[in-house]
């Protein structure tokens, strides 16, 4: 195999292996539902696509043909990833889980807490 492809394909498996690993990391330790779920809708879909881009170079130059499959898993995260960061998001906030006031904005904070009180009351 050629050194300028193994180069390219080893820098993305690093770099895809390092976004996962800080959105996992983040995962774990961010103190809220909703900067754990910040963590690995980005940084982690940026790992995967990374991983997947790899993966696509280095079968595509293996077998001499152009290799869509890692490309179409790829654009399906991208494309999935967000819609169901926004569904969880959602469902939480319907939950009214707690958020913390240094998660946001003092002002938004404020009227979520606003908006949550009338409907606690009820």
């Amino acid at each position: 195999m050629e050194f300028w492809i193994e180069l390219v394909v080893s820098v993305f498996l690093v770099a895809g292996a390092v976004f996962v690993f800080i959105g996992s990391f983040g995962l774990a330790k961010l103190p809220d539902f909703y900067t754990r779920l910040h963590a690995p809708t980005k940084a982690t879909t940026l790992g995967m696509s990374c991983l997947l881009i790899a993966s696509m170079i280095l079968v595509t130059y293996q077998q001499g043909y152009l290799s869509l499959h890692e490309l179409l898993i790829t654009l399906f995260l991208l494309i999935t990833a967000p819609v169901t960061a926004h569904m969880l998001a959602k469902t939480a906030m319907h939950h009214k889980l707690e958020i913390l006031d240094k998660t946001t904005e003092q002002e938004l904070a404020a009227r979520a807490r606003e908006r949550m009180s009338p409907q606690q009351s009820e």
